[in-house]
């Protein structure tokens, strides 16, 4: 698999990183529903298998649980073969499941070093800013964690869902190594101002939900949407609900043509579109057992030619025109 050098840093992240938000559960406000534990670590083994050499994390996903199963999966693998670790901090689950933020240095520390007990490493390769929540203390957490990384605790230092200022405003205390934001065919929101400034600045972009959560996959269906359980955040999504569900499973029928052509399954066309931009160093996709990667895995390889590029784009742009008619944004940040 094709690899691209995070940012300024020396890490080399494979095109396609695992994912493994959905694995922390149901039980919580932002999860994904019920998650068979033992599918979730053999998913994460067979992307190892296929090539990817990184998997994104963060405490908050369950509580704990994500960073727990990869640790799981960590520790019946041969040193040899561990991928690179990415998770982050700054999110706290409270007792009624729902997350509040909080960024002072004593709790980032906390958490991070409960972090490593989770996932059995001794230093974190990327550690990242999950949101800039509140505003007031990312300067606070962030100093904290370039004392973290002088400690040996974490190896590289990042944010995730922050905004050019909030990264100006960074970077004066100590260089950003990445930026994890949403991106995908359905929220193109970052590419005005996000994305330039990460070429611009040498730092790296690791998108998230480059399927669109799902939507993407070629696999999803009114009926799923309407199946999903009180458990799946997405329940609550309207990009998941009519009119903006219509309009997207419009984009995926105009499209799929596109991949059934080259042979392909339809779920690597996205990834491939995300990563057309130079500025990103990688795509995460969602490993909730191992056929999803299985299916996804190929898409950090295939180069869309600029005929494919201008399907996608017609199909975007007819999407946004039907959308504006009905009075429904197409953003959203998560």
């Amino acid at each position: 698999m094709q690899t691209r050098r995070l940012g300024k840093t020396q890490l080399e992240l494979t095109t396609i990183g695992i994912g493994t938000w959905a694995i922390g559960g149901g039980d919580w406000s932002f999860g994904w529903g019920d998650q068979d534990e033992k599918e979730a670590v053999a998913g994460i083994h067979k992307g190892i298998e296929l090539g990817v050499n990184w998997i994104d994390t963060a405490a908050i996903y369950g509580d704990g649980a994500s960073e727990v199963l990869v640790g799981k999966a960590l520790r019946e693998m041969p040193g040899s073969e561990r991928p690179l670790v990415a998770t982050k901090c700054g999110r706290i689950m409270q007792e009624d499941a729902t997350v509040k933020g909080c960024l002072k240095k004593e709790s980032v520390v906390r958490e991070c070093e409960a972090s490593l007990r989770r996932l059995g490493v001794e230093c974190i390769d990327l550690y990242q800013i999950h949101w800039p929540d509140p505003d007031e203390d990312i300067e606070e957490a962030w100093s904290a964690m370039a004392e973290m990384k002088k400690e040996g605790k974490v190896r590289e230092i990042g944010v995730s869902n922050h905004g050019v200022i909030q990264m100006e405003r960074l970077r004066s205390i100590h260089p950003i190594a990445s930026l994890q934001p949403p991106y995908s065919m359905l929220n193109r929101e970052v590419e005005e101002d996000h994305l330039p400034y990460c070429g611009e600045n040498g730092i790296g972009a690791i998108c998230y939900s480059p399927m669109g959560k799902g939507l993407l996959t070629g696999a999803f269906s009114r009926e799923r949407a309407k199946a999903l359980s009180d458990k799946d955040h997405r329940s609550r999504d309207p990009k998941f609900s009519p009119p903006q569900l219509d309009c997207n499973l419009e984009v995926v029928e105009a499209i799929r043509p596109l991949a059934e052509e080259s042979g392909r399954p339809m779920a690597q066309l996205p990834l491939a579109w995300v990563l057309r931009r130079p500025e990103v160093t990688s795509a995460i996709v969602g490993v909730r057992n191992p056929s999803q990667i299985e299916q996804t895995v190929g898409g950090g390889d295939w180069n869309l030619t600029q005929e494919e590029l201008d399907v996608v784009e017609g199909a975007l742009s007819l999407r946004e025109e039907k959308l504006a008619q009905l009075g429904q944004t197409s953003q959203g940040w998560v």
